[in-house]
């Protein structure tokens, strides 16, 4: 994986001052469920959330809402360079700031630290240009002013001159020449600033089957996709919010990740015939490790990598 850790710094000097918008740049969708804590709270969906004391029940939440195998320096060293970051405070935390990731089930790790691990890698790869989705913020309603304030202070303190503020067309040369290389897109409204990005846009296909995940992202790439923005075209596989979600949660010998797997490299397949007449931007994916996602995307702007 480690070949591909400075993948954008290799790029040839034609594609240093196109816009980040027009690159394709591999993502990770939830980016944070490789940590999910089995001994946390269900946080969703809502009608499981009275199963939290089931250990069965929560066992079955990480099987099923582990998206990710590998923690986010090595997603990082495989050259993800867009990260899915969904937010939420735990109800009875007795620190008031503290913050954590989920899905389905809170993580382990709290938000500040593995924001300084980021921040950490960033200063390595210098060259490396992240852009981090802030989102969701679960659980922030009765002191959402304290808690945004308190994480987005936290975010510009630590990246600092690192972070790159909104622009219109964004490069790989004016983030070199100006020492930032990191990109932070915070999803609230009420929170925005020169800082921070607004919302990137995530379009995805809500389903399990991959000829409706094609159908819907071929439709936005040929009808609706901005020119002039980051978007994401999810390849990630959704399962179904309703009973017929027991189709897949009671095959015990099987798991979320092993879905994937057999549905990606078709996937893939798809990106790379529908890029001859679509440009793709940020492309994330479940389980980023596997089936060559990363060195496909990368692969998208013209520079061949191992992998």
């Amino acid at each position: 994986m480690m070949e591909n850790s400075d993948w954008m710094s290799r790029l040839p000097p034609h594609l240093h001052t196109v816009p980040l918008f027009n690159l394709a740049i591999p993502g990770s969708h939830d980016s944070m469920s490789f940590d999910l804590d089995v001994n946390s709270s269900i946080v969703e969906p809502d009608q499981l959330r009275r199963f939290s004391r089931f250990c069965c029940v929560r066992k079955l939440m990480c099987r099923w809402g582990s998206t990710q195998e590998v923690n986010i320096k090595e997603q990082l060293d495989a050259g993800v360079r867009y990260l899915d970051l969904r937010i939420a405070r735990k109800p009875k935390d007795p620190d008031p700031n503290r913050l954590y990731f989920y899905h389905g089930l809170y993580t382990r790790s709290d938000v500040e630290t593995v924001f300084r691990d980021i921040n950490e890698w960033a200063e390595l790869h210098r060259k490396e240009v992240l852009i981090l989705s802030v989102s969701h913020f679960k659980g922030f309603d009765k002191r959402a002013a304290s808690l945004h304030n308190h994480l987005i202070h936290f975010i510009k303190t630590l990246f600092g001159a690192r972070l790159l503020p909104k622009t219109d067309k964004p490069t790989l040369k004016t983030c070199w020449d100006q020492g930032r290389n990191v990109i932070v897109s915070y999803d609230h409204p009420a929170y925005q600033q020169s800082a921070l990005w607004n919302k990137i846009q995530y379009y995805y296909g809500d389903s399990m089957e991959r000829a409706v995940i094609v159908s819907t992202l071929s439709q936005v790439l040929e009808k609706g996709k901005p020119s002039d923005c980051f978007f994401v075209c999810g390849l990630n596989t959704t399962l179904p919010s309703d009973r017929r979600i027991l189709r897949y949660i009671l095959r015990i010998w099987d798991s979320f990740p092993r879905v994937v797997r057999r549905s990606l490299p078709k996937l893939l397949q798809w990106v790379q015939q529908q890029a001859r007449n679509t440009p793709f931007n940020i492309v994330a994916s479940d389980v980023v490790t596997r089936c060559g996602f990363v060195p496909t995307v990368v692969q998208l702007n013209g520079k061949p990598l191992k992998g």
